[in-house]
């Protein structure tokens, strides 16, 4: 999940470790006292409530920047570079800051992070209200917000490890998954009001939503890391070497993430697509704004079937079955690429899409050390990071080169491709269910 639309793909398709293997978490000892429930884990519930808070801002911003963007520049293939530019921070600033995250105070850093993206926000906001936004400004603040982002999920992600029992993990990041969905579901009708109201609302709502985050963070009494001395002994460039070494030694996550840069790249600039080509035809900002509320919708009903899905389901049928899904709906829109068919298909889109990210994340970060969660994190996103840029100029530039069915077209057989492709994919297909987990670690 992004700021851009929904990035609802192989977002964790990844994982990192040393260079040197560390034995993998031991299973749950069965005669062990069970841990509270997470709605009394007061870490989880302030970590959760400033990261929702600022999903939400984050995704007001984000339905807003192309608008905002087309509405300064007049031109459709403008105002996706600028949402690209943006994408751009979030993709440099991906590795560095899983590093970062694991070699200081992850509190300190989401409250600095996000803090900046608020004020980032803030001035944008001003300077639209005053009508003198000029469309680089707004390139910079979506450039720097992003790279903000960057430094905050990897953060909020090992904060997460840190507060959270490995077997409540599952439990955890599809609660993850329905706060994602909850931002989906409100960012696109709340944006198009706001956007109705003023341009500069949405991007005021932006910094609301960080700044929560970043007070939220600072009200956090219990660490969100491991041993930070153990972490500082080795040299950045060599812990990052380390982590990327790592993953390309093993085909299931070096597979994953290419294959996850497709998915996103396609399914995020398809959306693109649809809303620039929606708002240059003069459609109403509330019903732009529908599509979004459709998307969070389907996935905040599958955030629900998630952990029944997860426990359920092994995670080797549950990844190629959403993406099937997925596929079969952006034909669908290919075929019938007006409102009605659209929004309709948005609705069951993304139904599978929490319980694959669900199965993903717990997966990834029940066998990586804690120590490591930051780089994890960081590794894992370069699947969303390099689509960031990618899907905005993908989308615009098909709209404007052959039209919107052709472009979607287009896009809905690259992701039957990715379909395909994971369903044949055995290292992807063999994992199991979350009792088999660590096992397989």
């Amino acid at each position: 999940m992004t700021s851009m639309p929904p990035n609802t793909a192989l977002a964790a398709a990844g994982g990192s470790a040393p260079a040197v293997a560390e034995p993998p978490a031991p299973a749950p000892d069965p005669g062990r006292t069970t841990p509270p429930r997470l709605l009394r884990n007061g870490s989880y519930l302030l970590l959760m409530s400033g990261l929702t808070a600022r999903a939400l801002g984050m995704g007001i911003a984000g339905f807003a920047i192309p608008l905002v963007a087309l509405a300064i520049t007049g031109d459709v293939l403008y105002a996706g570079i600028i949402s690209a530019i943006g994408g751009a921070g979030y993709l440099v600033a991906t590795l560095p800051a899983g590093v970062i995250a694991d070699r200081v105070d992850r509190r300190r850093l989401i409250f600095l992070a996000a803090g900046t993206a608020a004020a980032l926000w803030l001035t944008a906001a001003a300077a639209l209200w005053m009508g003198a936004l000029h469309p680089a400004h707004l390139a910079l603040v979506s450039f720097g917000s992003q790279v903000a982002t960057a430094f905050v999920g990897p953060a909020g992600d090992g904060g997460l490890r840190a507060v959270v029992p490995a077997e409540q993990m599952p439990t955890a990041r599809a609660a993850v998954e329905g706060r994602e969905s909850v931002a989906s579901l409100l960012a696109g009708p709340v944006g198009g009001v706001l956007y109705a109201v003023s341009h500069a609302l949405p991007l005021l709502g932006s910094a609301i939503g960080n700044l929560v985050a970043a007070v939220g963070a600072v009200l956090i009494r219990r660490p969100l890391n491991g041993d930070l001395q153990e972490a500082r002994r080795t040299h950045p460039l060599r812990a990052l070497g380390e982590g990327l070494r790592y993953v390309a030694s093993k085909p299931l996550f070096v597979v994953m993430i290419a294959l996850a840069i497709v998915l996103n790249t396609a399914s995020n600039g398809s959306t693109i697509a649809v809303t620039l080509d929606l708002a240059a035809r003069g459609t109403d900002p509330f019903l732009i704004g529908l599509l979004s509320t459709m998307i969070g919708a389907s996935l905040l009903i599958g955030s629900f079937l998630a952990p029944v899905l997860v426990r359920r389901v092994r995670t080797g049928v549950i990844v190629p079955a959403c993406i099937a899904v997925m596929s079969l709906a952006f034909l669908t829109m290919a075929i019938l690429p007006t409102y009605v068919p659209i929004l309709a298909c948005y609705t069951v889109a993304y139904l599978l899409a929490p319980a694959l990210n669900a199965s993903i994340f717990s997966y990834a970060a029940v066998v990586t050390p804690e120590q490591m969660q930051g780089r994890f994190s960081s590794v894992a996103a370069l699947s969303g990071a390099a689509s960031f840029p990618l899907a905005p100029l993908v989308g615009s530039a098909l709209l404007s080169g052959v039209g919107l069915a052709t472009a979607l077209l287009i896009l809905a057989l690259t992701l039957v491709a990715v379909a395909i492709a994971l369903a044949l994919f055995r290292p992807l297909t063999r994992i199991g269910t979350p009792d088999t987990w660590a096992a397989d670690a």
